[in-house]
């Protein structure tokens, strides 16, 4: 299966960005956390060199704990501020105030040099479709101010938010690179539901989470559907689909319905805490 998914409006969006990016003091990007460097744009480092920079680990609540830490360590390493949140709950949402005045702290003192006090840091809110941009400019801001959905590229236009007298949000829509180099980042990227499932093979996409879940997090895969284990990943789904009630005519395994049952608890974090990529491989 090939992963591509590039709408005409994230070119546009792109270009918004290249347009925007001097009006900016800071760029707040966010990461799935189950795929942190799967799910990031890799034009954003190019866009932002001379801004400064805040990376957010969203939907820290799905996965796997011993990793957020470790990609945390990693980003910082790389000299970027780093949030562990979850938007939908608002965790871990309050520290970012302080942590963006961390961030720009020589650009408001330069300010404050220049007897300007009080101008509130702009920032640019980025990140890739379905990564939960809108969700957190929501949690973060207190009121439902952007349009959300759980459908990929729901956010079209351009606003700016005032959060506060400290800072301003320019919020865009999220752009993904038009073409996966890594197959890999590809198939993570539509794991956790950042393309349309429309475009893609779910029974395909299901197969390799198994192979993975296998691999990686076998006790938690067996545990939520109590099913005996097999070699051949198929297998497992067929009888994942029988365990699971979803049976088509012939009393034959209804792999289209066990499929997109096995994503959807996936994407929902009912299997467990799971990382599908890790910052020592």
């Amino acid at each position: 299966m090939n992963y591509q998914w590039y709408p005409g409006h994230m070119t546009k969006a792109k270009r918004m960005m290249q347009e925007n990016i001097s009006l900016i003091d800071l760029i707040i990007e966010i990461v799935d956390a189950r795929i942190p460097l799967s799910s990031r744009n890799p034009d954003i480092d190019e866009l932002g060199k001379n801004k400064s920079r805040v990376i957010l680990l969203n939907k820290s609540d799905l996965s796997d704990g011993k990793y957020n830490e470790q990609w945390m360590d990693y980003f910082k390493e790389k000299g970027f501020h780093v949030v562990l949140v979850n938007s939908k709950s608002g965790q871990g949402v309050k520290s970012i105030q302080s942590v963006v005045q961390e961030a720009c702290k020589e650009k408001i003192e330069r300010d404050r040099k220049r007897g300007i006090i009080n101008r509130p840091v702009r920032a640019m809110v980025v990140g890739i479709p379905n990564v939960g941009k809108s969700t957190f400019i929501n949690a973060f801001a207190g009121k439902a101010c952007t349009k959300t959905g759980n459908k990929p590229g729901v956010t079209k236009g351009k606003q700016w938010i005032r959060l506060n007298k400290q800072l301003e949000l320019l919020d865009t829509p999220g752009i993904l690179w038009p073409k996966f180099e890594d197959q890999l980042i590809g198939l993570r990227l539509a794991l956790i539901g950042s393309m349309n499932d429309e475009v893609l093979h779910v029974d395909e996409l299901a197969v390799e989470l198994i192979k993975f879940l296998g691999t990686y997090y076998k006790d938690l895969f067996l545990s939520r559907y109590q099913i005996e284990w097999d070699e051949d990943p198929y297998v497992v789904l067929e009888n994942l689909c029988l365990k699971r009630g979803c049976i088509a005519k012939g009393e034959k395994a209804d792999i289209m319905k066990g499929s997109n049952l096995l994503l959807d608890e996936f994407r929902a974090g009912k299997i467990g805490k799971i990382s599908l990529e890790f910052p020592n491989l």
